[in-house]
């Protein structure tokens, strides 16, 4: 059982990145899935998240407007598309799952650091 988040890497500020989540050992399609990141001294913060099969979606007002959060069932894959990235998006990223209605992340990802240096 597992999420594996990878797209991680250095950009300039301004540029994009997308960012993959890949599932495996549960049941996909019933889970909300979400990105969290934590930046460097300071405490993690849900970013978005995206619903099951009506996929609707949620975006933290700091990257609202510049990330696109999306999944593909079929695949048991979520992404993160990050465009206009800017100095404060460095943080390690994280995708995570929890069941519909439930409040508990029960599978995260390990971790993908993004780097936007000023």
């Amino acid at each position: 059982v597992q999420l594996q988040a990878s797209g991680g890497g250095l950009v300039q500020t301004g540029g994009s990145l997308r960012l993959s989540c890949a599932a495996s050992g549960f049941t996909f399609d019933d889970k909300v899935i979400s990105w969290f990141r934590q930046a460097p001294g300071k405490e993690r913060e849900g970013i978005a998240c995206i619903s099951d099969r009506r996929a609707s979606t949620y975006y933290a007002d700091s990257v609202k407007g510049r990330f696109t959060i999306s999944r593909d069932n079929a695949k048991n894959t979520g992404a993160l598309q990050m465009n206009s990235l800017k100095p404060e998006d460095t943080a390690v990223y994280y995708c995570a799952a929890r069941p519909i209605g439930g409040s508990t992340y029960a599978y995260w990802g390990q971790g993908t650091l993004v780097t936007s240096p000023a």
